[in-house]
């Protein structure tokens, strides 16, 4: 099968085209992107990535809200004991207290998503 194919690991175009379908978007996929639209090295788009992504990592361990401009916000939050059940047995279960990590679209995301944008 020649370059490209389904059944070849997708890149260029036709990663840009699996992704515009609603595929998962990777570390690799990011680092992609930066080495084709800035032009640095494959090497050096990685390192930017992971480094962007260990410093929202870090902001959230720590608690801390992580907002970014035109994208949304994330946040945690902590989720109480409750009680819930086992959908299959119907038995009853406690769920145990938690902290949780939420995302909150801005509303220049939420209006292209929406195509209003």
């Amino acid at each position: 099968m020649a370059k490209g194919d389904a059944t070849t690991k997708p890149n260029g175009e036709a990663k840009e085209k699996r992704m515009a379908r609603g595929g998962t978007v990777t570390r690799s996929d990011l680092a992609d992107a930066i080495h084709r639209k800035v032009g640095v090295p494959r090497a050096e788009s990685a390192k930017c990535v992971e480094m962007v992504l260990e410093e929202i990592f870090e902001r959230i361990v720590a608690r801390e809200d992580v907002k970014l401009s035109s994208f949304g916000a994330f946040t945690v939050r902590s989720k109480k004991e409750r009680q819930g059940r086992n959908p299959k047995t119907g038995a009853g279960a406690t769920i145990s207290a938690r902290l949780v990590v939420s995302f909150k679209p801005s509303n220049i995301m939420r209006a292209r998503i929406n195509g209003d944008a």
